[in-house]
This record gives C-alpha cells, structure tokens and sequence, in this order.
C-alpha cells in the first residue's frame, strides 16, 4: 500500500519536472553568472593590454639618463599585471629606491600592512627605513610633519581613513599651514598620507566612511583619490614628488578588484587633473575611486535596459551621450575640465560615497552653477551616500549604486 502510493507520488514528481523542463526549453537562455553587465573584473575603463597600459593619458616616464619626463617613448617598456595594492607597493618601492631620505611608517606597516600594501618593503629596505609606528594617529601625522620638515620624504599610513580624525588637527592646522606661517622659508611638502577609503560591503561606521570632503578647505593641502592600478601607482609617486602635503586616498575595495597591466618603469600621473573615460555631448557624469564602476554599469542599464527596467527608461534618452569623467584629485579639484564639459552637455549629475551635506559635490555643483548657469539644461544632480552613519547592515543601500545613478541621469536628461 505505502509502496504504492509512493510509486504515484514520484510519477507525478517525475511528470511535473518534465513539464518545466519542455517550458525551459522554449524559454529565454539563464544569464551568465556574472551577470550581462560590467563588473569592475569586466570593466572596459580598465587597462587590461600592455600597448593600452603604456599609451594612459597623462602617462609621463621619469627616466633617469634621460632630460625630463618622457611620454612618447615607450618601445622596449615592460608591464606587469598587478593589482591595486600591488600598485601601491610598487610606488612605495620605486620611492624608497630613488629617494635615500624617503621613510615609510604607520601601524602595521612592517610586516606589510592589513591590506599588504607595504609587503616585503621593510625585509628590501631595512626596519629603519619601513617601521610601526603606536597606534595613534596624532601622533603618525605629527612624527611625519617633523620628519618632513627635517628634509625626509616621509610616507605615513593611516590604516583606514574612518581613523584620520584625530590627526585632522595635525593635518589641518599644522601640515597645510607650515609653507605660509614660514613665508616661504619651510615647509613639509614631502609628506604623503596614504590611507584606505570608501566603503567595503560589511565595514560599517567606523571602516566604510568616505572623509575627503572634510579637507576640501584646508588651504595647502592635495587630495588624491586613484580608481585603478595604473592611476594609483602613477598618481601616488607623483603625491610623494609633489611639493605640498598629499592625503593619498585608496579605495578598499578595489585593492584586489581592479586589476591592470602596470608600467613597471617610475612613471607619474598628473594631480589636479581629471581625466575623461567616455566622451559624450549629453550629459556629464562625474565622480571618483569606486563610484567609477558604478556610473559604468549605469550606462549599460541605460543604452540596454532590462526588461524589469524598461518601463523605467524611456526610449527616448537611450542614445544619450554620457560624458563619464574621473575627477582623481578632489582638491584641487580640475574646474577647468568640468566647466568645459558641463558647457558642452548642459548636464551635470555628481555621485560621491559620502553624505550629500557639505560633499565634495556641494562645492562642485555650487562652482559650476556659477560658472555654466546659462548653458544648463537641468539643475545639477547629486548622487550620495545618505546623510545617516554608515549602517552595520545592509550598506549596499547606503552608497550610489548603479540603480541610483541610472535613476538620477534619467531624471536629468528628461528636466
């Protein structure tokens, strides 16, 4: 009897499964598993070949038989494909080499750090040269403002920027302001704060925060954010080299994410320059470090929705030409390059991490609506994290995912 009527029920298992397998074998193929849309691994911004790697706008190659900085050769140049913090640590490394002054120092850093960016330095320059510091950032940023004013290039670490606080009077108050308390006769321009940012997925309110905003007025500062391999090796040396104090600002998430073919040669990018990805004559996207990949993805959901979104975009603003612009250096901050832009699309949509209130983007959009408020189409739109600390759960609902800024640049182009 029990043997029987399992029998039926694995006849009727048996029938039902065949039925969705017939319905599946008419329906639309599953997507891959990653996904149609770009990820950061699949990201076209990304430098993946050596000839695109080498040929990076900006690029310029610091030869040391040669005159100056060189751009146009690179016949017989090599690359590697590193990640992020490979990056990193080959510009920590290419530093210490050339410069016999140069010191890196911070918590952790000996044995190479949480996220292995100063691996191996101390064991290739010597525990003098790459040491720990006591956890205390005052006093990481202080012991760097004397060293540096003793004529060392110091590189110190802050081993996330959530922990920068307590050295922004240091920073601010001390390392900004030595150039013109001294007129001229000292300063600390050999100091790079190296410091992890933005959000990782599970850091909550003290590992997760995006703090650049912060030093946006303090006068003789740089502030630098990379959103790749290339730019952070290149846009790091050129932070160590720079005559004025550099908070050098690494997203966390890309650490291991973003991976390029790397120059292995001493090369720098340009600070206070922004860079163009995507030209366009629509509207202007602008943002940096990780959002980078987010406004990617955007794009693609707007020229190709999928057919959940559809409804949401209307035909009319999917041949829209985005302009897609990596902003790197947040203060100074590129106007020029923006003006130009914002003149020629009449659009601007800004998407930072951090809180909307007193953002980076408020000082942006404020400039450029002074500078191109007859050529705008729309009003600037930001997209930000919101003004609340960064939860311990859920934080993907906290920062400008590709869905809001898809939203926010369909909002704008249809003003």
């Amino acid at each position: 009897m029990h043997t029987t009527k399992f029998t039926a029920r694995v006849a009727k298992r048996s029938l039902a499964i065949g039925k969705c397998r017939r319905w599946n074998s008419t329906s639309v193929d599953p997507p891959p598993a990653g996904g149609h849309l770009p990820s950061i691994a699949t990201s076209q911004i990304l430098r993946t070949t050596r000839d695109s790697a080498l040929r990076t706008p900006g690029l310029s190659f610091m030869d040391e038989d040669a005159s100056g900085p060189s751009t146009t050769i690179v016949g017989g140049r090599e690359t590697r494909k590193m990640n992020t913090y490979q990056a990193v640590r080959d510009a920590m490394s290419i530093a210490l080499q050339k410069d016999d002054t140069a010191v890196v120092f911070g918590e952790d850093v000996a044995f190479g750090g949480v996220f292995r960016c100063t691996m191996g330095l101390s064991e290739e320059f010597g525990r003098e040269r790459v040491f720990n510091t006591p956890l205390t950032e005052q006093g990481i940023a202080g012991f760097g403002i004397g060293m540096a004013l003793m004529g060392h290039t110091a590189i110190a670490e802050i081993q996330f920027a959530d922990y920068i606080y307590p050295a922004f009077d240091q920073i601010v108050n001390e390392a900004a302001k030595i150039r013109y308390r001294s007129g001229g006769q000292y300063n600390v321009g050999g100091l790079t704060f190296r410091t992890p940012t933005m959000s990782v997925g599970h850091g909550g309110l003290y590992h997760s925060q995006s703090p650049e905003g912060f030093f946006m007025g303090a006068s003789g500062l740089k502030v630098v954010i990379p959103r790749s391999p290339i730019q952070a090796k290149g846009l790091l040396l050129s932070s160590i080299r720079d005559p004025n104090p550099v908070i050098f600002m690494e997203p966390k998430i890309l650490y291991r994410s973003a991976i390029e073919q790397v120059p292995i040669d001493d090369f720098e990018l340009p600070l206070g320059k922004a860079e163009v990805l995507v030209p366009g004559s629509d509207l202007t996207l602008l943002t940096w470090g990780t959002p980078v990949y987010h406004c990617e993805t955007a794009l693609h959901m707007l020229s190709s929705p999928a057919p959940s979104l559809e409804p949401l975009v209307p035909a009319s603003v999917r041949s829209a030409k985005i302009e897609l612009i990596d902003l790197r250096s947040i203060l100074p901050w590129d106007v020029e390059t923006i003006t130009d832009s914002v003149k020629r699309t009449g659009r601007l949509v800004i998407v930072h991490e951090a809180g909307m209130t007193a953002g980076a983007g408020a000082e942006i959009s404020a400039e450029i609506q002074k500078r191109c408020f007859l050529k705008l189409n729309a009003p600037v739109k930001r997209v930000t994290g919101w003004d609340t600390p960064i939860a311990l759960q859920y934080e993907k609902f906290h920062i400008p995912d590709a869905i809001r800024v898809l939203d926010a640049i369909v909002e704008t182009l249809t003003y």
